[in-house]
């Protein structure tokens, strides 16, 4: 009787304990016994990026070292341009140095698991940071509702492409990515029943290497040539790849003519937005994360709790995560989302381009 008591209340604890991350507690059978740090104690953030080619990633590392000065922690950046050898060798550089909380943007989502399992081996907990580490005890996943981003991206394509059946190009992120895979999943959730109905036909679904502007440029270049020029829309996974399926559109004076989404709200998405060349882009707010990522850092450095709402599978296990909500954006809306956030100023969005073109206070 004693021993199903016991049993009960272990599957009770185990249950609650699903809510929420603790800083104190190792996480796999190789973890290396946490040192958990007082409340005066100093405290050291290592952020492993894949890049700051995208304009967003710039934000990013600028807002994570903001927010770590604001809380008197000290963050070390490392940046490994696409080379997943080399994010590897930052990693543990960053661990050699002593950091007590890795926060990892990952280039590969596979490979960086190695990075998640050294860390442990330290003690060290690993928060995954807009992209997922896949097949590993990560410690936490802080993102945007990416399925949903991909969902947005199509479904705003198909309310305003006015033509049945209509003629789609889908074009991904890098295949090492896991969020263009996420991306891919949502925009398919909403184009699937399409093509089922016979309102779409997608007459081509690449991903773009990289995530890099001339892959699109040559994906959309082809499906243009495929179908004599007969495209409706094309869902861009984000803003770098629609400018490169702007500029192929550009190529057969079709720019502004076919509906191209995007994601990121970068600033020169967003003026062929008010052009009317991008149709638009999904807007996610990178402070809450940033912040997000620096605060539950410190908490699991003391050995806090860090609040969490879901979990992702991401294929080891159900990992606890933090999914902020995104808002897509058009020629309708800059001004009441990028622009009342300070996130872009309406005078830079309109520099270069026509006056008339301009977003209207």
């Amino acid at each position: 009787m004693r021993r199903s008591t016991l049993t009960v209340l272990f599957l009770v604890c185990a249950l609650l304990a699903g809510a929420c991350v603790s800083g104190n507690q190792p996480t796999n059978s190789t973890s290396g016994t946490r040192k958990v740090k007082g409340p005066n104690d100093p405290v050291s953030i290592g952020f492993s990026m894949d890049t700051l080619k995208e304009e967003r990633w710039q934000r990013d590392k600028d807002l994570v070292e903001k927010r770590a000065k604001e809380l008197g922690v000290q963050v070390n950046v490392q940046v490994a341009n696409g080379d997943d050898n080399l994010q590897i060798k930052q990693a543990e550089n960053l661990l050699t140095q002593g950091v007590d909380v890795l926060i990892v943007a990952p280039h590969n989502g596979d490979v960086a698991a190695s990075i998640v399992e050294a860390a442990h081996r330290q003690g060290v907990p690993v928060i995954s940071y807009d992209r997922l580490i896949k097949n590993s005890d990560v410690d936490l996943y802080l993102s945007h509702q990416v399925v949903k981003m991909g969902e947005m991206q199509a479904k705003y394509l198909l309310d305003h492409v006015g033509k049945k059946p209509a003629n789609f190009v889908v074009v991904g992120g890098s295949p090492t990515d896991n969020n263009a895979l996420l991306l891919h999943q949502g925009q398919m959730n909403i184009l699937k029943p399409a093509v089922d109905r016979g309102d779409v036909k997608i007459v081509a679904d690449q991903y773009a290497k990289e995530w890099q502007a001339n892959e699109a440029l040559k994906i959309v270049e082809n499906a243009l040539t495929l179908v004599n020029n007969q495209v409706d829309a094309v869902v861009a996974s984000n803003d770098g790849t629609a400018r490169g399926a702007v500029q192929a559109l550009e190529g057969q004076n079709l720019a502004g003519k076919v509906l191209v989404s995007g994601q990121d709200a970068d600033l020169a998405s967003l003026k062929l937005i008010a052009e009317g060349k991008q149709t638009m882009t999904v807007y996610k707010s990178i402070q809450p994360l940033a912040y997000g990522a620096v605060e539950a850092a410190v908490k699991m450095a003391r050995g806090e709790k860090v609040a969490t709402s879901e979990t992702i599978d991401n294929g080891f296990k159900k990992v606890p995560a933090i999914l902020l909500e995104p808002v897509a954006v058009d020629r309708n809306n800059i001004l009441d989302t990028v622009v009342k956030d300070g996130y872009h100023k309406l005078e830079d969005i309109c520099s270069g381009i026509p006056p008339e073109k301009c977003p209207k206070p």
